[in-house]
């Protein structure tokens, strides 16, 4: 059950991407859902090069290219 502070709605997307954001899920121990997230705030933490405000800090900064991820 999603949490009360959180908006839920409906997500359209290919399938190929879900797994794909599935496996990225299960290498970093995150739900599919947590994952999604993680890659949204990324997103736009690259987008405006820091947080936008009212956006909290990520839970691990993003991994160095070519280095294994940590849990």
């Amino acid at each position: 059950m999603a949490s009360p502070d959180k908006k839920s709605f409906a997500l359209r997307i290919d399938p190929v991407l879900w797994a794909q954001i599935e496996r990225l899920a299960a290498a970093d121990l995150r739900s599919a859902n947590a994952q999604v997230e993680y890659l949204l705030r990324e997103a736009l933490r690259t987008r405006w090069g820091k947080a936008p405000d009212g956006l909290p800090a990520s839970d691990s900064p993003p991994p160095t290219p070519g280095e294994p991820t940590q849990p």
